[in-house]
């Protein structure tokens, strides 16, 4: 039965869904739509512990910061690595929806997405930290769930469906059917890590360092998956290792694609070994449905033909794959069966399968 005092603050608060996600935080309003959408960064200074930014006006200063400030991504591999900065990020946010509609005393509800891959452990931090932020109740959803729910799929029919969600941190691989997870796959190589191999590559062939905010840059202007009908060119500016001088040189889009090969095969390694252990009769149902895909990742040209060309299933890219996480909270939200649906499902479920999460 429902309190009464928590139906009449119902009434007056802004129940938000957040995508906590290791690269941007989106934040869904319950009436309202997609409300923020910043960068998970926040600028702290060194010697007073006092947060000077957050979000994009901090994702600025990454890389350009004096000595006693320096921006930080609380968040590492879809979970928080720092609790205390993280909390305060989420009382940030979800303070700023509530004064930007004008209610600021009454507590919302938050629905948060989380990875599938977390421990027990990681879920409290979450969950506290939500509720020390200003939440009046705080539910968990396993993100590819959440991303299935927002792009559309039929998650409450008993045919199957199977979706890959390719975050900064993690990438969540999940075959569901009848409202719960059947199988699922969790790895930490996603587009973070991508990065890392654009800096490898530009390190180890062209002797040249560049930022993580350059090396992301490449990705978005440069990044395949699958040869394209045409292939470019781009510039690259570092610092030369040898002399220390600025430095400047170009690349074709196929020596990009060679550099992040080895974070493209892990995630096709992570689907094929969900479909490996998913029953055959949700197989057949995945041969003709396809495979979804949402999250950041899902953008990166030609992923999509390549994991058609290594599954042999169809493959697709969502409708506004950055937001169907977020859009999946939002609607978990509007419905309270499916709220509880997909608690009970997260209470029941068995760990994921994570063979290939530390490179095992």
């Amino acid at each position: 039965m429902i309190n009464p005092l928590t139906a009449l603050l119902g009434l007056f608060s802004h129940d938000v869904g957040i995508d906590l996600g290791t690269a941007n935080t989106l934040v869904m309003v319950k009436g309202r739509g997609i409300v923020i959408d910043e960068p998970s960064v926040v600028a702290i200074d060194r010697q007073t512990k006092k947060i000077l930014a957050i979000g994009a006006e901090a994702k600025r200063m990454v890389g350009r910061t004096p000595s006693n400030i320096v921006a930080v991504r609380p968040l590492k591999d879809g979970v928080i690595s720092d609790f205390e900065v993280t909390e305060r990020m989420l009382q940030y946010f979800i303070r700023s929806v509530h004064e930007r509609f004008g209610f600021g005393i009454p507590r919302p509800r938050v629905v948060i997405g989380i990875p599938s891959g977390v421990t027990e452990v990681e879920k409290r931090a979450v969950h506290d930290a939500a509720l020390n932020a200003g939440a009046r109740a705080a539910f968990l959803v396993e993100e590819p769930m959440a991303a299935a729910i927002g792009a559309g799929l039929p998650i409450m029919e008993p045919n199957g469906c199977m979706i890959v969600d390719i975050g900064g941190g993690t990438t969540e691989v999940a075959v569901i059917a009848l409202g719960g997870i059947v199988v699922s796959t969790s790895i930490r190589t996603a587009g973070d890590e991508m990065d890392q191999e654009i800096m490898a590559y530009a390190r180890q062939v062209h002797n040249m360092l560049i930022g993580e905010r350059t090396a992301e840059e490449i990705k978005i202007e440069a990044g395949s998956a699958f040869p394209m009908d045409e292939e470019g060119m781009v510039e690259i500016r570092g610092r030369d290792l040898a002399t220390g001088l600025p430095k400047s040189v170009e690349v074709s889009t196929v020596e990009i694609r060679d550099a992040l090969s080895g974070s493209i095969n892990a995630i096709i390694d992570a689907v094929r070994s969900t479909i490996e252990i998913t029953p055959p009769e949700l197989v057949a149902d995945l041969m003709y449905r396809g495979i979804a895909l949402a999250g950041g990742g899902a953008m990166l040209r030609g992923l999509d033909r390549r994991l058609a060309q290594e599954t042999r299933f169809p493959v697709y890219v969502a409708e506004d794959p950055l937001l169907c996480v977020v859009k999946g909270t939002g609607e978990v939200l509007e419905e309270a069966k499916m709220l509880q649906k997909v608690q009970s499902a997260l209470a029941a479920r068995k760990p994921p399968h994570t063979r290939r999460q530390f490179g095992l």
